[in-house]
């Protein structure tokens, strides 16, 4: 048998051109990544509180945010939430102790509709206060427009 050609090589021998990758592929990375972005972004409107209400608006200064608040809303037709659950007003006190553990110090925000009769909302409130709830609030929306931050109380009016 003659001798083999200069740089053929045949049978078991590793071939000299050949050399390992050394680059990672993104792109596989980068599609996962886009998919993941989209599928928090779409999830992320629905974590918030589910109760639709119209709440009314108001020029006060918003209070210090609590890590978890308690919600309570009323609806325009005097339908009572906790959370998202539906419950009746003599029932609200219990489910209130079960879900705070019996705290007084849990702090409740009250979310009502702005066609709410405003006695429904006492009696709401006054029920969670006779129960031994001490931090019981109100929620409502900041005003939109240039006459929100001039009607403030305190602040100084505007020059005509």
């Amino acid at each position: 048998m003659a001798g083999q050609l200069a740089g053929k090589s045949h049978g078991r021998g590793k071939r000299r051109g050949y050399r390992a990758m050394a680059e990672i592929n993104m792109t596989p990375f980068i599609d996962v990544m886009l998919v993941l972005l989209i599928v928090f972004m779409v999830a992320a409107p629905m974590l918030t509180v589910g109760v639709p209400v119209d709440l009314p608006k108001t020029n006060a200064a918003p209070l210090e945010q609590q890590k978890d608040p308690l919600f309570v809303t009323v609806q325009t037709d005097g339908r009572v939430f906790v959370q998202e659950t539906p419950v009746e007003l003599t029932n609200m006190v219990a489910l209130l102790i079960a879900v705070t553990n019996n705290n007084p110090e849990a702090r409740i925000l009250v979310r009502g509709d702005a066609k709410i009769a405003y006695g429904k909302m006492l009696e709401v409130m006054g029920t969670m206060s006779a129960a031994g709830f001490k931090k019981v609030g109100l929620v409502a929306e900041m005003p939109n427009g240039p006459t929100a931050s001039s009607a403030r109380v305190g602040a100084p009016k505007p020059a005509r």
